[in-house]
């Protein structure tokens, strides 16, 4: 089991990896053969136009859906029958574009929903909590105006400080792998930039994340590796280390024409490469 290896053994085994998985939905092929790996502190941008299959990969790797063929494997283990629960106790967590807080509650209620602490009455330890956002606002979310503070309602924040919020959530309850789902949409350029700050956040907190997204601009700014899907199969993957945006863009283009590129891939996952650091 993976608890029973040693940290140095596994850092050259992927802390993701999607294995040869089709999903098929009535007559719907959703995802075809497709091979994915993610490895530990990196991250993976996954593009293509809708329908391409990035919404079905994540919702079999969050555990909403189960794969009909293939495997899915957490620290080089497969883990069979994986559910939303499980997916959250191997340290997945999401980030969904519309749903990842609660306008009308308080900045301290989002970032505990669900995972209240209590005393051993059964009490909401209210103070501690109040005390711990306050702690992440300064320290993670960058707040520092007097006019922002823990009571603060969540609709009063912008669209990349919602997403930002979301993301701290999501490591202070000990994230290994955050799933960012298409994060820029319907923000501006300054918040894009804001959002992109608190993705980088994720890899400086020595964690993994899985950024969904049309915009190859937003996804080339922070990605280690850039995977594109086109009709449900892997039509390619590639570094931007070594591909202009404009080249990037080209191939994305060829994809979207024909489903497949003549350029190839430069993105051959090695576990020695991607172990400290995906570069």
């Amino acid at each position: 089991m993976p608890n029973q290896r040693t940290a140095e053994s596994l850092k050259t085994v992927p802390r993701l990896e999607v294995r040869g998985v089709s999903k098929r939905f009535a007559e719907m092929q959703a995802l075809s053969n497709v091979d994915f790996r993610l490895g530990r502190n990196e991250i993976v941008g996954v593009i293509g136009d809708n329908g391409a299959g990035k919404s079905t990969l994540i919702k079999l790797v969050c555990g909403y859906h189960r794969p009909d063929e293939g495997e899915i494997l957490f620290d080089g283990e497969p883990v069979k029958k994986l559910t939303v629960e499980g997916a959250r106790r191997l340290g997945v967590e999401a980030v969904y574009q519309e749903r990842a807080l609660a306008d009308l509650q308080t900045l301290w209620r989002n970032i505990f929903i669900g995972r209240e602490l209590h005393n051993r009455f059964g009490f909401l330890r209210v103070g501690e909590m109040r005390r711990e956002t306050a702690r992440l606002m300064g320290e993670s979310m960058g707040f520092t105006s007097t006019a922002v503070s823990p009571e603060s309602f969540v609709k009063t924040f912008s669209g990349g400080e919602k997403q930002g919020i979301a993301i701290v959530r999501a490591l202070y309850f000990d994230a290994e792998i955050v799933i960012l789902d298409e994060p820029a949409v319907g923000l501006s350029v300054k918040e894009t930039d804001k959002l992109l700050e608190f993705v980088r956040s994720i890899k400086a907190a020595g964690k993994s994340a899985i950024l969904i997204d049309h915009n190859i601009f937003h996804v080339y700014e922070v990605a280690d590796r850039v995977v594109v899907l086109d009709r449900g199969k892997v039509a390619g993957r590639f570094r931007p280390k070594d591909r202009t945006v404009g080249e990037l863009t080209e191939i994305m283009r060829e994809i979207a024409e024909t489903g497949k590129t003549s350029v190839a891939d430069d993105s051959s996952w090695d576990t020695a490469e991607t172990a400290d650091g995906g570069s």
